[in-house]
């Protein structure tokens, strides 16, 4: 059993909470804390939680936790990460590891350093959808995979988000924010990038919030918000992605993997389900395929429970430090290829992810 304290308590919480709580029996919540004293009672209240903590830093100081859950905003990922390794706590953290690639490469430093755990979002690319995906693909059903493509468009976080701000601030934009998902599916599913080249923009310098409650404020663009990224995979596959916060509206795939012998439509990595859909060279057209895995709903905390079970057992996480590392490096290599006009060669590597097994109860890990 892994005890967990909440540093952060905003709208991603609930179903880290709800699924610790439910679902994942190795884990149990210590206590909370948040910038907002307010939402951190109301959280506890919530889900029946009875330690709350003045601030991160008492938090830090119990030695009732064991994994420090980080949802602090994205630009306060690097410094609540530091501070809790520095308190000797393994960690696990919201996407992105950091704002900037120095402060991904310092945390892990220490971490190794500490011997401690890092781990962390999105860990969705263990749900049953992209897991099947990964198991049709070593299984040789598209043959040899010969290239990639990804595509997350959206007009933006203003006309929804009770907070869209960050979105549009130092650690977010629509690669920070959004391209993890994309790339960890990618990379579970291909093994890690070599290259990558990329072109970016900020095609607004101001946006406009049309959500409540902040209705009508006015938002200064300080990130790129239309990222298009190249990428030659170490096994020689070239992939493409396109991540943007400024297109209305638009007709394409989430996740595409071409194979000599088909293609296989890759499900929204936002999410742990399907539609998986395989195309064979011959057939008549798409079939769906059944997810052959656990975890179909959304099962946010998946990787903090395989990292609890990972610290156990001395294994490494799947949604491990090392992992997130190497995809902060090809999102911030993204930009500092479009900034050079050159190609970055990628130095952080990591194997794939292991596949998930089959539970023998669900929510719990074997090994």
């Amino acid at each position: 059993m892994k005890r967990v304290g909440f540093v952060g308590c905003g709208n991603i919480c609930d179903i880290y909470m709800s699924n610790i709580i439910e679902v994942f029996k190795d884990l149990r919540i210590t206590g909370v804390t948040d910038l907002v004293p307010e939402r951190a009672h109301s959280k506890a209240s919530e889900f029946g939680i009875k330690k709350i903590y003045k601030d991160m830093h008492e938090l830090l100081s119990d030695p009732d936790v064991d994994i420090v859950l980080n949802l602090s905003r994205p630009y306060e990922h690097f410094t609540v990460t530091m501070a809790a390794l520095t308190a000797n706590k393994h960690v696990y953290t919201e996407k992105p590891l950091g704002a900037l690639f120095g402060e991904a490469e310092k945390i892990m430093a220490l971490a190794k350093k500490k011997n401690l755990q890092v781990g962390g979002a999105p860990d969705t690319f263990l749900g049953a959808g992209i897991q099947t995906c990964r198991k049709l693909i070593d299984d040789g059903f598209i043959g040899d995979v010969l290239g990639a493509s990804a595509f997350m468009v959206s007009r933006g976080t203003e006309s929804w988000h009770p907070d869209p701000e960050f979105y549009y601030k130092y650690g977010g934009g629509p690669m920070l924010d959004m391209g993890p998902y994309y790339l960890t599916a990618l990379v579970s599913l291909l093994g890690p990038v070599k290259t990558v080249a990329g072109m970016t923009k900020a095609s607004f310098t101001e946006r406009t919030i049309t959500s409540k409650p902040q209705y009508g404020k006015v938002i200064t663009v300080d990130v790129p918000t239309y990222v298009t990224g190249l990428m030659n995979f170490h096994n020689g596959v070239i992939g493409t992605i396109f991540t943007t916060f400024d297109v209305h509206a638009a007709e394409v795939p989430h996740i595409e993997i071409y194979g000599s012998e088909g293609t296989l439509s890759v499900p929204d990595p936002n999410f742990f389900d399907g539609p998986v859909r395989l195309f064979r060279a011959g057939s008549e057209g798409f079939a769906e395929i059944p997810l052959l895995f656990e975890y179909h709903d959304n099962s946010r905390g998946l990787g903090l429970a395989d990292m609890a079970k990972a610290i156990e057992t001395g294994r490494n996480a799947r949604a491990s430090g090392e992992l997130m590392l190497h995809i902060n490096e090809i999102m911030t290599g993204f930009e500092r290829a479009s900034e050079e006009q050159t190609f970055v060669d990628i130095k952080s590597f990591v194997e794939r992810p292991a596949l998930m097994e089959t539970p023998i109860l669900r929510g719990l890990f074997d090994s």
